[in-house]
């Protein structure tokens, strides 16, 4: 390889060369995207500020966010902050957006039903075990804060089960990992492209511990005081700035460049730098698109999506200007007020001591000495507070409700004057819950392609045979075995409808009333056990004092004979409950779950069994009139 020598006389070969016109290439590349979004930044700073309390602040023309001067040093400055409860009333509503999700057979055929109810179940199984929850409650306070957040769904090798040791290192299976990113971190190559499949290439950039890059990477640098949100050393920060600065010491800022695949790249590309160095360059790692194409890794999350625009609006940016206008109003008022309580006092030019007036003002009993031949000292007359301060707060609290979509029965759990009929209420209830359905269907969509991508990755690196618990009927832990040639769809669906409008206290209210109707009753008018045990389990008394106990585990019982007549004759056992038995294998036949080239023999089979029980309970009866006979 032909070599250069450079002034220092080190010999500098084209390997080096292109690291180094690779590295100045993705750096002047992550430059422009960033001050393309130099004006997002600002605005998702300033709702940072007003949602933490700090409303007197201001984006100044250097692009900092800066507190704004008194015009007077005795105006009050108070904050009244109504965007914070606004923003916690969102979270609280859209936390209950946590949609069951299953995945759709990809055809009829047995071996179809099964890979459905595998990556079903490996759904389930991983969202438990990575606290999934958790993190789609992280994005969405970035999401409502900000307007916009990202999933980053990675493959981790070091987690998982330990399968032992090679060279004294411990090897584990691998597992999904998951990562609420912010957008500070996120740089698309253009902002008019609304979603991530439409870019060509995306920039994750953040700040990381040296000592974490060199034992990720193996790769020593040179540390420095980075801020977390600019992404820049702190001789870049403004000593001004409002904004709470999380500084990160002994850091570099890490880049990494994810491109889609193109001619000169079919699998795509991943190139991360830090300082001047390069760590690694390396396909895209996951084949996590579709059929199996390599992807971007990343999931976006919007508050509320902008027509044309990569990134997100949230409703602080809308809130702030009556924020601002709420918080003038408020102290005014509060500044006429202290004159009419403190008074303003008139004084002749040399008449008294004026110094030991503004020091201690009008006390009672106070004795005031004044030159012979002036006025005295008197009060002026305040008046009295406009109305029009009144008018003003009252319309600028109504205006809250109308812009943020959160009425005051739900951020002050208090009724509105107006309503005062239970349907009133329940229509106001409704109307919230309309207002933030584009945000919790935003959030549906981005659980819904999470999905697809933990189910992608698993299929991917899942080779041996794995297992799996999970949450089973009646409160069981049912294990399953599987690898990825079980995972063949990755078609997932929603197993619930909107979540907004289904709060734990509207479901047991909406069995009250099945009851009260008689809808759930038999032509006799009585509840079956199997129906009173599913009653109580959905109303939370799935034990209740152990009185269903014995139901339960007949149910159970039975569906695990249904799992077996897939496959052999199962007998019928004389402890059995032949009438709960009776009504779970007709439901397993009503249910279309028995389908395939095998329909008919699985059929004939749990007929059979069905028949055992049936006879088994006519037997008994027929023994029991012949006893009582006897008798």
């Amino acid at each position: 390889m032909k070599a250069k020598q450079n002034e220092n006389n080190k010999t500098i070969t084209k390997k080096d060369r292109f690291y180094e016109d690779l590295v100045n290439e993705i750096k002047t590349d992550f430059e422009r995207r960033r001050e393309e979004r130099r004006s997002l930044e600002q605005q998702w700073n300033l709702n940072i500020n007003y949602l933490s309390g700090n409303q007197y602040c201001e984006i100044s023309p250097t692009g900092d966010v800066l507190e704004e001067e008194n015009y007077y040093y005795w105006q009050n400055r108070n904050v009244y902050n109504h965007i914070a409860p606004i923003i916690e009333t969102r979270l609280a509503k859209l936390s209950r957006v946590r949609p069951n999700m299953s995945v759709r057979a990809a055809g009829g055929e047995d071996s179809d039903l099964k890979s459905a109810k595998v990556a079903s179940d490996v759904l389930k199984a991983t969202a438990g075990r990575i606290g999934l929850d958790t993190i789609i409650s992280k994005a969405t306070l970035w999401s409502e804060t900000l307007g916009t957040s990202f999933y980053k769904v990675l493959w981790n090798a070091n987690k998982g089960k330990n399968l032992g040791e090679i060279d004294g290192v411990a090897v584990k299976e691998g597992d999904v990992d998951i990562i609420a990113i912010s957008p500070f971190e996120i740089f698309p190559d253009s902002l008019f492209k609304e979603d991530i499949s439409d870019l060509k290439s995306i920039i994750h950039a953040r700040a990381m511990d040296v000592k974490d890059i060199e034992s990720i990477y193996g790769v020593k640098v040179s540390g420095k005081d980075i801020d977390v949100f600019s992404l820049t050393s702190t001789q870049g920060v403004s000593k001004q700035s409002k904004i709470t600065n999380g500084i990160i010491h002994n850091a570099e800022l890490v880049i990494e460049r994810y491109e889609r695949p193109s001619r000169q790249f079919p699998e795509g590309r991943v190139v991360t730098i830090a300082g001047d160095k390069i760590l690694h360059i390396t396909n895209l790692p996951y084949q996590n698109g579709k059929d199996g194409a390599r992807d971007f890794p990343f999931i976006k999350q919007c508050c509320i999506q902008q027509a044309g625009m990569f990134f997100g609006v949230s409703v602080i940016e809308r809130i702030i200007p009556l924020q601002r206008a709420y918080n003038a109003v408020k102290n005014r008022k509060h500044e006429f007020l202290n004159r009419l309580s403190m008074g303003v006092i008139a004084v002749e030019d040399g008449s008294c001591d004026t110094d030991e007036l503004t020091e201690e003002g009008l006390s009672p009993g106070k004795v005031i000495v004044y030159r012979q031949g002036s006025n005295p000292p008197q009060m002026l007359s305040p008046g009295s507070v406009p109305i029009d301060f009144s008018y003003e707060e009252e319309r600028l609290e109504n205006e809250f409700i109308t812009i943020s979509g959160v009425s005051e029965i739900s951020r002050n759990s208090t009724a509105p004057v107006r309503a005062t009929s239970g349907v009133a209420l329940q229509l106001l209830i409704e109307q919230d819950e309309t207002r933030l359905t584009q945000t919790a269907e935003n959030i549906k969509f981005a659980i819904k392609h999470m999905a697809k991508h933990i189910i992608r990755l698993f299929k991917q690196f899942a080779k041996t045979t794995r297992i799996m618990k999970i949450a089973g009927a009646g409160r069981r832990a049912d294990v399953f075995y599987y690898n990825s040639s079980d995972l063949n769809s990755d078609d997932v669906v929603f197993d619930t409808e909107n979540e907004l409008n289904s709060t734990p206290a509207q479901k047991k209210s909406n069995i009250y009333e099945l009851l009260n109707s008689g809808i759930l009753t038999d032509k006799d008018g009585k509840l079956s056990a199997r129906t009173k045990a599913k009653i109580l389990e959905i109303l939370g008394y799935g034990s209740f004092e152990n009185a269903q106990d014995l139901t339960t585990l007949h149910i159970n019982k039975a569906n695990e004979e249904n799992v077996k007549l897939m496959d052999n004759l199962c007998e019928v056992d004389s402890y059995d409950d032949h009438e709960i038995h009776i009504t779970e294998h007709t439901r397993f036949l009503l249910s279309g779950e028995i389908v395939g080239a095998n329909a008919d023999k699985i059929k004939q089979r749990v007929m059979a069994h069905l028949n055992g029980h049936k006879d088994t309970l006519k037997t008994n009866a027929i023994k029991l009139l012949d006893d009582l006979k006897t008798d």
